[in-house]
């Protein structure tokens, strides 16, 4: 390839000068407006924990509060307990001020321009707080003697494991923690609502039902050292989505936030009871029909929901992260080839997983099989992810990937966990979709079809935009090595069209190229290795 600077002489070259000269790879893809049209969801675009300049950055519509402290978060003395995550330690926030930790989120995500949604703790125990707001161990070494190990700031807080290896077990659960009801919720909902309003009226509008309740008897053992269930993690799904509707009808209710693929199938009863005796007999299962775990909770809601008369569940949702180490900061090449694949779990039935699950996950599709089956007409939601190098390119052209896919296979609302760090180019990738050029243009809300030879190699995802009746076009060349010299044949666009290109490559600036106009319906560029480029195709 000859250095040169950009032409716009029907061919595009570019010249990737920074780089040194690339390999490249003649791809043609395929553009059809006509076809595979369908809406896609803006809240798709969705992340947790943004402060408000980020949620801004990013335009984001959705902003999460979850993840295991929010199980055991007590509103009325502002403190969570961390669980596993952190010696099962009950840690005040700096207010003593009822909820301020939550209002302090939903300030920020509305600054942001973004909706807060929020984790109802739904475990039968929360955090409370010591004399003077001090914090609490659930395993304290004072009371439950020696174990494998201790906070490093606060040696008294153990982790739970004996030296022999062997659990604490018959702890007092009143040593850092308090009781739970569907009333105290009811409190922290009257307390959101009066600071806020109700939900159909600018106040919070989304509510999880906990978060993995199926691996409380891990994340949570100290308070709940015994599996849920499959007939009492309905049972509270039913009570506290009972509580929210009654306390404001026009809130929304998600779950049953199950961790992953264990999480699909198995209660927490049963998952301990596998892990127990090699994953051969799961009695919970076998005592509710065989049936699938999540599809069950599904299948009860409705049957609840028809037996009430209103709906008690609006989204049916699951976290997935791959479990092949993508979720890491590891960019081997091994690694990055295995990211540039695994995103395929999200949608190909031909795809097998390459980690311990070994199976076809076709999660969106799976997803939305589920919901046909046992609760037809509610929207899947896939409210955390991450497929980890946020501070790496690969990491970059993955995310853009999954929001692409989340686009064409029809999924109805996501948050990725949590947001990147400002700047990374994970969080550059997402920008491309929704901030690209500063001014919060975004890629276009219809997707249509667009065609890949190699997935696994270069993605292409393509939309129509309303507004300005532009075709939007994102293409992810996931090589490693290779430079690709790019064919976009564009079908159903009549005409020449002024073309306006973006890129995001391993320099991580989001970089505005020359503008140049389509020839013969085609586009034709040569695009970096490692590199997201999305063509605005204006109307003429």
């Amino acid at each position: 390839m000859r250095p040169t600077t950009l032409k716009s002489l029907g061919v595009i070259v570019l010249a990737t000068v920074a780089a040194g000269l690339q390999a490249q790879v003649a791809v043609n893809f395929t553009v059809d407006v006509n076809r595979n049209r369908k809406p896609i969801n803006p809240l798709i675009y969705g992340t947790a924990y943004g402060t408000a300049s980020q949620l801004s950055d990013l335009n984001a519509p959705l902003n999460r509060m979850g993840g295991n402290p929010t199980t055991r978060y007590n509103y009325q003395q502002n403190v969570d307990n961390r669980g596993a995550d952190w010696y099962f330690e009950s840690i005040p926030y700096a207010s003593a001020t009822p909820n301020a930790q939550v209002h302090t989120f939903v300030q920020n995500s509305k600054n942001g321009g973004a909706q807060p949604m929020l984790t109802i703790p739904m475990i039968d125990w929360i955090a409370k707080v010591g004399p003077n707001r001090t914090k609490l161990a659930s395993f304290a070494v004072s009371k439950y003697g020696a174990q494998q190990y201790t906070d490093p700031g606060w040696p008294n807080a153990g982790n739970g494991v004996k030296p022999n290896g062997q659990f604490v077990i018959g702890n007092d659960k009143t040593d850092a923690n308090t009781p739970n009801s569907t009333t105290f919720q009811r409190g922290w909902m009257d307390n959101l609502i009066g600071r806020w309003g109700t939900a159909g009226n600018g106040g919070v509008r989304y509510y999880f039902l906990d978060n993995e309740s199926s691996i409380w008897h891990y994340s949570h053992r100290d308070v709940q050292p015994e599996g849920l269930k499959m007939r009492d993690a309905r049972q509270k799904m039913i009570d506290y989505a009972t509580m929210v509707k009654a306390r404001d009808p026009q809130a929304i209710v998600l779950g049953p936030e199950e961790w992953g693929w264990s999480g699909f199938f198995y209660s927490g009863f049963d998952q301990q009871a596998g892990q127990n005796n090699g994953w051969t007999f799961y009695p919970d299962r076998a005592a509710n029909g065989n049936i699938d775990y999540a599809p069950y909770l599904l299948r009860e809601m409705r049957i609840k929901s028809q037996q009430v008369g209103r709906r008690l569940l609006d989204y049916f949702s699951l976290h997935y992260y791959p479990q092949g180490g993508e979720f890491s900061d590891d960019v081997s090449t091994a690694m990055q080839l295995r990211r540039n694949r695994s995103t395929r779990a999200l949608w190909d039935a031909g795809y097998t997983d390459e980690s311990w699950i070994a199976d076809k996950v076709k999660l969106i599709p799976r997803m939305r099989g589920w919901v046909n089956s046992y609760y037809p007409g509610t929207p899947i939601a896939l409210t955390e992810y991450n497929w980890g190098a946020e501070r790496h390119i690969n990491g970059a052209t993955t995310q853009a990937d999954i929001l692409g896919i989340f686009g064409r296979e029809g999924l109805d609302l996501a948050n990725r966990w949590v947001t990147p760090p400002t700047g990374s180019h994970a969080y550059n990738a997402m920008k491309m979709y929704r901030n690209y050029d500063g001014r919060k243009s975004t890629f276009g809300e219809t997707s249509v079809l667009a065609s890949s030879p190699s997935p696994d190699d270069n993605s292409i995802f393509a939309a129509t935009r309303a507004g300005d009746g532009s075709v939007t076009i994102m293409v992810i060349n996931k090589r490693l090595t290779s430079a690709i010299n790019a064919t976009i044949n564009l079908t159903n666009v009549a005409g020449d069209r002024n073309v306006t290109a973006y890129q995001l490559t391993s320099t991580n600036r989001i970089t505005t190229l020359s503008p140049f106009r389509t020839r013969s319906s085609k586009i034709t560029m040569t695009l970096p290795k490692q590199s997201i480029t999305l063509f605005v195709v204006g109307r003429n």
